[in-house]
């Protein structure tokens, strides 16, 4: 299991539930949190195989940013 950790512009719990599930129907994603409390708004996801590029496609293609 890879653990991959993103900046986002996700920075609230709406924001996390549009995201949700986009994010969910990834298979290779195990599990995954947004920390709104950090100022970075840290995006952590567990990954059986999942990469970077894919995490970030599927967030910008729901207007969401990302940067490892």
């Amino acid at each position: 299991m890879k653990t991959l950790k993103f900046k986002t512009n996700i920075n609230c719990g709406e924001c996390a539930s549009k995201a949700t599930p986009f994010l969910n129907k990834q298979d290779r994603l195990e599990n995954w949190e947004v920390d709104t409390a950090n100022p970075d708004k840290t995006r952590t996801v567990e990954s059986n195989g999942a990469f970077e590029e894919e995490v970030n496609t599927t967030l910008q293609n729901i207007g969401f940013k990302a940067k490892v």
